[in-house]
């Protein structure tokens, strides 16, 4: 017997229906089983966003574990790669710096050593700009242009003067016992002692006569020996006091903070080459 012609009607949209409900179930399951993939599979891709932050803490991670290993130039690449993936990333940025500069300080191509110099500048500046209220980023910078005028000549050198002295007496405010901007105000003092009269004079008319005025070799040591105090294993920082008390006239002060210096552990990138300048200035000394 043939159907209704409603009855067909009713039971063809029936189908229809149960056909178009199975397969948005079936989109629905298939969608549901993949964002649960995608959270408990690592392997998975991710959202750009969600893999550019992950791959940015991977690349520091990795510079952190080269840089306690000393090993500058790795460390240097994978802040590098870290800051084009994040360009405004903090740690990124003054960690960069912090590298190249370890990098052109032993570079005995100047051109080599000033194009590392020029790129920590830049590097810490951006840093300063992403963080201004951070002590690190100022400190950076202070070491950056501070490297940049102990690698130029006594003239030039004095133009840098005011930056690396204001950059790390910013870092001090944020941070009073910051041990790196310590020893950055400590070698400043003592460069400006160590200036010929006429550099000095060029560096009063950069500087003004205040601000010359405030160096002395009393400022120098107590910076470093706050400095010392802060971060006693620390080597550089016996080091460059050793010079300060050399120079200064006090001798035995500066035997006994050279042998520090050669007791102190190796820490940093360059502390090889800082405990080889403290025995060969120490044999000198004696």
């Amino acid at each position: 017997m043939m159907q209704p012609t409603y009855i067909l009607a009713l039971r063809s949209a029936c189908h229809v229906a149960c056909q178009l409900a199975t397969r948005a179930a079936t989109r629905a399951a298939i969608r549901l089983a993949v964002g649960f993939a995608l959270l408990v599979l690592p392997g998975l891709p991710l959202a750009p966003g969600a893999l550019a932050s992950q791959n940015v803490s991977d690349l520091l991670t990795a510079g952190d574990r080269d840089s306690a290993a000393r090993r500058s130039r790795a460390a240097l690449d994978n802040f590098e790669r870290a800051v084009q993936a994040e360009p405004a990333s903090y740690p990124a940025l003054w960690k960069a710096a912090r590298e190249a500069v370890d990098l052109g300080e032993f570079e005995s191509n100047v051109e080599t050593r000033t194009a590392l110099y020029r790129r920590a500048t830049d590097y810490a500046r951006r840093a300063v700009l992403a963080n201004t209220n951070d002590a690190e980023g100022h400190f950076q910078l202070s070491r950056a242009v501070g490297r940049t005028a102990l690698a130029a000549n006594p003239r030039d050198r004095v133009s840098y003067a005011r930056e690396v002295r204001e950059e790390a007496l910013k870092a001090l405010q944020l941070f009073p016992k910051h041990p790196g901007a310590l020893h950055v105000l400590g070698v400043w003092n003592a460069e400006v002692m160590r200036l010929n009269s006429f550099s000095r004079a060029v560096a009063k008319a950069f500087l003004g006569g205040q601000v010359l005025g405030s160096a002395s070799w009393p400022e120098a040591i107590r910076y470093l020996e706050a400095s010392v105090v802060v971060e006693p294993d620390r080597l550089v920082h016996h080091l460059d006091l050793a010079r300060v008390y050399r120079d200064a006239g006090r001798r035995t002060d500066a035997r006994a903070a050279y042998q520090a210096a050669l007791r102190a552990p190796l820490q940093d990138a360059n502390d090889a080459r800082y405990r080889k300048s403290a025995d060969e200035e120490l044999t000198k000394l004696r």
